[in-house]
């Protein structure tokens, strides 16, 4: 009869110490590295980060740098954030390493395919952002710009806005995750998120309304793909749940004993 993938015997808080040091100095490692081979193509990535607000600025209108640094520093984070996206794969990697021996075996079957999902959504999110939403904002921007303003923007505070709307997104596509996993650790029930679909469908348009500008259709444009995405969440949630009814069951077809795993002192 199989047991969770630990140690007979607990190990030491050094030990764990040690090998969590250890996973983080790889994550910081995997990150320099990416960042050491991007640095010399700061500027042009900068310029493609900036190409959807370069689009709709008026003729001979330029974006601006008002730090003395800025032009500098700007790509430089920039850079080091796509060094961070870039490397998740492989820190979540390392997350998933850590705490992949005190699961059973088929929670690791689940939590395999979650993880993968998890950094494409976040992908996807970012992606979608970026080709759909930002044309659209910037553009929207663009029209209502009272006559004799020059639209004319910082480097620096346009990467904060970017950056904040493409976490926003990103963590946005993060919502079937989040369901399925409150669906799969027992916190809500499926028939209660089916009940709750009126109130979801209303906070997908609040938190279109505040992440879009305020016309309806760049709205609906995040909203409804946060609504199909919870659905999505709520149908693997369902299958899953369905699955592991019967506890006694799954653990006679894997022939697991369910004694939770030792903790991690």
């Amino acid at each position: 009869m199989s047991t969770p993938a630990h140690d007979d015997q607990e190990m030491p808080l050094v030990t764990h110490l040690a090998e969590l040091r250890s996973r983080l100095l790889k994550c910081v490692a995997m990150i320099l590295l990416i960042f050491a081979g991007l640095f010399y193509f700061a500027q042009d990535i900068y310029a493609l980060v900036a190409a959807p607000l370069r689009a709709y600025l008026p003729e001979g209108a330029s974006m601006i740098a008002t730090g003395v640094a800025s032009p500098f520093l700007t790509p430089f984070k920039l850079t080091l954030m796509v060094s961070l996206f870039a490397s998740m794969p492989v820190v979540l990697y390392q997350i998933w390493g850590f705490i992949a021996p005190g699961l059973y075996t088929h929670e690791r079957r689940v939590a395999v395919p979650l993880l993968i999902s998890s950094i494409l959504l976040f992908y996807a999110g970012m992606a979608f952002a970026y080709f759909v939403v930002f044309p659209i904002m910037f553009g929207f921007f663009a029209s209502v710009t009272p006559e004799g303003v020059a639209m004319m923007t910082d480097i620096g505070q346009y990467l904060d806005f970017v950056l904040t709307l493409f976490f926003a997104f990103g963590i946005a596509f993060e919502i079937p995750v989040a369901t399925f996993l409150l669906i799969w650790v027992g916190l809500v029930d499926v028939a209660t998120l089916r009940k709750s679909r009126p109130y979801v469908i209303v906070g997908c348009f609040a938190v279109g309304m505040l992440l879009t500008p305020p016309d309806i259709f760049s709205q609906t444009l995040l909203a409804v793909p946060m609504w199909l995405l919870f659905e999505s969440g709520v149908i693997a949630g369902s299958l899953v749940r369905r699955r592991a009814q019967d506890p006694a069951e799954e653990a006679a077809s894997t022939g697991e004993d369910h004694q939770p795993p030792a903790p991690r002192p």
